[in-house]
């Protein structure tokens, strides 16, 4: 069977373009959301302590690769579970992913050069 619509009069796909009013969402929405997850122990936000290593913005989807001060950490997985859901409230946004790294390693030196002064590290 053949297309009964010749080939000169298929509409040529259009581009995608985002809509006005789609959400435009920012490094800093996404980092203001991270200094709302506190690490129970030393009562100091995630990106503060340098625990966010890399935000990736792709359209209404945000993803988080971050650490923690230790491999051992047992409030792992409460900090990556306030993570995702701070990100999910961020206005737009439709898919919050965090993701674990171990790459490179956490140490003092990634904490806040202010916050570090505080803590007399």
């Amino acid at each position: 069977m053949t297309d009964p619509t010749p080939p000169s009069e298929v509409p040529a796909a259009s581009p995608v373009v985002p809509a006005a009013d789609a959400p435009f969402i920012t490094d800093d929405m996404v980092k203001i959301a991270m200094r709302k997850v506190k690490d129970p122990d030393l009562n100091l936000n995630i990106l503060d302590l340098g625990l966010i290593y890399d935000i990736q913005i792709d359209g209404t989807t945000v993803r988080v690769d971050m650490s923690l001060t230790s491999p051992a950490c047992p409030s792992g997985p409460e900090l990556m579970d306030d993570a995702t859901r701070q990100l999910q409230a961020i206005p737009g946004v439709t898919d919050a992913q965090v993701f674990l790294v171990w790459n490179p390693p956490w140490t003092p030196d990634r904490i806040e050069p202010r916050v570090r002064t505080y803590l007399g590290f």
